[in-house]
């Protein structure tokens, strides 16, 4: 396959990902507080320049995952998707609701071709520090979101944050269940915060597999010494 080819076919693959995490965010309906997350209708979240070179290039992923770029569009929906939580949703907590960006998000997918499982890298602009999210997610640890009347359970477990040239680092293991997919949606994310610019890289799977956490963590660090360096 050349390369234009192979860039098509991970494109189409990261698209049909993030899709299929749009489909699985959906079973019964819980009280709570409408929010539009990251809704491009309320919030401002173009992918400017400046965030988008600040990607890791295509080459720098782990080689089984080929790479591409996601359109703005397509960005956005990744990055409501590595929430769990989708735009207009009814986020029960109200308080577990994600911070909008200041600016972006731009995404970077890579996909294995045999699993399935993809690494996404996504790059926003944040008023507010790592440490705030922190705080948030230690009392948002089991989130239910109903969107177009079915409801996801998302449960969050913070784990050691990687000790990496950052302002501040976080990780976290996530799970999203629904009543409407038979298979849970797992995420092992790793984030990263240097001036504003935050860093995020999620190992993505429909399987019960173990993560693939060395493609994780050298992306991770890829990525933000890649900020680091601006």
């Amino acid at each position: 396959m050349n390369a234009p080819d192979s860039c098509r076919t991970a494109l189409r693959f990261a698209t049909a990902a993030v899709l299929a995490c749009l489909l699985a965010a959906c079973g019964t309906t819980v009280s709570g507080h409408p929010n539009a997350s990251r809704n491009p209708a309320t919030t401002t979240v173009h992918a400017n320049s400046d965030l988008a070179r600040l990607l890791p290039d295509p080459s720098q992923f782990p080689s089984r995952y080929a790479a591409v770029a996601l359109p703005a569009e397509v960005a956005l929906q990744a990055a409501n998707d590595l929430d769990g939580i989708l735009p207009r949703g009814d986020i029960n907590p109200g308080s577990c609701a994600p911070q909008a960006p200041t600016a972006g998000p731009v995404v970077m997918v890579g996909t294995d071709d045999t699993t399935r499982a993809t690494l996404t890298v996504e790059l926003t602009r944040a008023d507010q520090p790592l440490s705030k999210l922190r705080n948030q997610l230690q009392q948002c640890t089991t989130v239910h979101v109903t969107h177009s009347g079915t409801t996801a359970t998302i449960t969050t477990e913070l784990d050691p944050a990687p000790p990496l040239d950052a302002d501040d680092t976080l990780a976290l293991r996530r799970t999203v269940t629904s009543e409407s997919v038979t298979q849970p949606r797992t995420m092992q994310t790793l984030l990263g915060q240097i001036g504003d610019i935050r860093i995020n890289v999620t190992y993505m799977s429909f399987t019960n597999a173990p993560s693939d956490t060395e493609a994780l963590d050298t992306l991770f660090a890829t990525a933000v010494t890649k900020v680091r360096k601006g």
